[in-house]
C-alpha cells in the first residue's frame, strides 16, 4: 500500500491508497481542497470538520446531479433505440415490399 502527502486547505495529510493509485488520489485531492477553499472564501474559516462536511455535502450533490443526468440520459439512449428498431423494421416492410412489386414488374415483363 502506498501512502502520499496531500494538502488540503493548506494544510498536509498522509493518505494511504492501493499502489499505482497515487495520481489519481492526488487529483481526487486537488478537487476536494478546491471545494474546501472555495467554501472557506465564501463563508470564512469554520474549522476543517465544518470545512471538509460542506466540501463533501456539496461534492455529494454534484455527484447526486450527474447521476440523475446519466439516468436521464440512458433513458433517452434507450427510447432512441427502440425508436431506431422500430424505423429499420419499417424501412426493411417498405423494401420487401419494393422488392416484391419489382420482382412482379420483372415476371410480368418477362
Amino acid at each position: 500500500m502506498a501512502q502520499i502527502n496531500v494538502d488540503v486547505n493548506g494544510r498536509p495529510y498522509a493518505v494511504g491508497c492501493e499502489d499505482g493509485q497515487e495520481a489519481h488520489l492526488q487529483e481526487l485531492a486537488k478537487l476536494f481542497d478546491h471545494q474546501v477553499r472555495q467554501i472557506s472564501q465564501d463563508m470564512g474559516q469554520l474549522g476543517d470538520t465544518r470545512l471538509f462536511l460542506m466540501g463533501g455535502l456539496l461534492l455529494a450533490d454534484e455527484l447526486l446531479d450527474a447521476r440523475n443526468r446519466l439516468a436521464a440520459l440512458q433513458v433517452e439512449v434507450s427510447r432512441l433505440q427502440s425508436e431506431r428498431a422500430r424505423v429499420e423494421s419499417r424501412a426493411v416492410s417498405a423494401l420487401e415490399g419494393a422488392a416484391a412489386k419489382i420482382e412482379k414488374l420483372a415476371g410480368e415483363g418477362a
